[in-house]
């Protein structure tokens, strides 16, 4: 029991560890803007997309596969209606429990391995942090971007093996309305195959990441050790390690150990002082977004059932559609977050809240289209994917964005990986909350 509420209890901090804060934000911004210490490099942005991708490949496939789930849940009306609630609400709490428990050990985490003797796990919460530390705001947008690329492509994929897999023309059947026994046998069967070809596709890119993330974790070691390269009047004789020392194989390995920082920890009281408007904004901005997998899942085609229309407009495809344009959105607000018209606004962390809020407006407009096939207020499949989706998908890539973006340059250098890590942990909070909250739309 001891242990358990020593692990839970605040560390107890040195004096050195507080730093004279601002009371208004234009204080705290002052002295912590990047400095141009780090090159840019196309390639390490590149790697960070990649990664981002990996990050929400998987779980975007789940919620694009809403189709598939569907046919396999029309047996039982509840979790026919709430199975996009619990598929994200299960991922979101658990990583967010995940990554509350690694936040607190922040001051000995080691984030960039896999080296031989650690174990993976850190992704979510090692990603943000690990990037924050090399002092380029643009590799945090390359995260993101790569989080926005890792949403279009599942749909594209669930559209493609869909239409070429299965008929369309036994359509899929709310529970109150089931379909023969023949039916649903012929869908289940051909839906396996196009889930199987689906899902494979993650086992690719999970392995292309981890090939991609070894050199960037080699690049990371140098950056370390050139940073704590001594500064004129240090002794020599304590600090040996330097960039320039720094050869392959055995001797590298020996000199990483032996340049490890010591970390000092940032209390999490520090971290919402100086960030508590940006935190909020990616919190409000994934709580709302939530919502939209519910919504998405049970939209159909107002030209549903029309010979004419073709297998596009049969739900197994015109759901995933849906997804496409949401993400397509999200994915374009993602990388117009590092456009200059848009970086004044990092400068300006309520206004970010308050876009965070304005996007409540969005869910309203989900009860205008043909939600169950049950008839749409604007009988438009332009409307709900143009006019809704794509609005809503791209105020939250361009927020979320610019509110992780921003967090490096609200905090003194030492403080990124910290910070990084801590609006991490605000994004997954945001999106455990939103997650949970989404089952209050299942019955829609």
């Amino acid at each position: 029991m001891d242990r358990i509420k020593a692990f839970f209890a605040p560390p107890k901090a040195s004096a050195e560890e507080y730093e004279p804060l601002a009371d208004d934000d234009s204080g705290t911004l002052e002295g912590s803007i990047y400095e141009e210490a780090t090159p840019f490099s196309w390639i390490e942005y590149s790697i960070f997309a990649l990664i981002g991708v990996a990050m929400l490949w998987a779980w975007n496939m789940f919620l694009a596969a809403a189709p598939y789930f569907q046919i396999r849940f029309q047996s039982d009306p509840w979790i026919y209606a709430s199975s996009q609630s619990a598929i994200t609400s299960t991922s979101t709490v658990v990583n967010l429990g995940a990554m509350l428990i690694l936040t607190r050990i922040q001051s000995s985490a080691n984030y960039p391995p896999p080296h031989q003797h650690r174990p993976p796990g850190l992704m979510q919460n090692g990603a943000f942090s690990f990037v924050a530390s090399f002092g380029r705001p643009e590799y945090t947008q390359a995260i993101m971007v790569g989080q926005g690329v890792a949403g279009i492509l599942p749909p594209l994929a669930q559209m493609f093996s869909y239409l070429a897999f299965t008929d369309p023309s036994p359509g899929i059947n709310p529970p109150d309305q089931p379909s023969s026994e023949a039916s649903a046998s012929l869908q289940n069967d051909e839906g396996a195959t196009a889930a199987f070809v689906y899902f494979l596709t993650a086992v690719v890119i999970s392995a292309l990441t981890v090939l991609a993330f070894i050199p960037l974790v080699r690049r990371h070691s140098l950056l370390t050790r050139c940073r704590l390269a001594p500064s004129p009047g240090t002794d020599l004789s304590q600090s040996t390690t330097t960039l320039n020392s720094a050869t392959e194989g055995e001797e590298t390995a020996q000199l990483g150990a032996q340049a490890l920082p010591t970390r000092r920890h940032v209390p999490l009281a520090t971290l919402f002082r100086k960030l508590r408007w940006l935190a909020a904004a990616v919190a409000m901005c994934f709580v709302v977004a939530m919502f939209f997998p519910v919504f998405t899942a049970k939209i159909l085609s107002v030209h549903d059932g029309d010979p004419a229309g073709g297998g596009l407009f049969s739900p197994g495809a015109f759901i995933p559609l849906g997804f496409f344009f949401w993400n397509l959105g999200d994915l374009a607000g993602r990388v117009s977050a590092v456009l200059p018209p848009f970086a004044w606004l990092r400068r300006h962390p309520r206004v970010l809240f308050a876009v965070g809020l304005a996007r409540w407006v969005f869910l309203p407009l989900y009860l205008l289209c043909n939600l169950h096939g049950r008839g749409a207020v604007v009988g438009s499949d332009l409307f709900y994917l143009v006019v809704v989706q794509f609005p809503f998908g791209l105020t939250n890539g361009w927020l979320g964005s610019s509110a992780m973006m921003a967090a490096g340059e609200w905090v003194d250098e030492d403080e990124r990986e910290a910070a990084g890590g801590f609006m991490g942990m605000c994004l997954v909070g945001g999106l455990a909350l939103g997650s949970v909250l989404s089952f209050t739309a299942a019955g829609v």
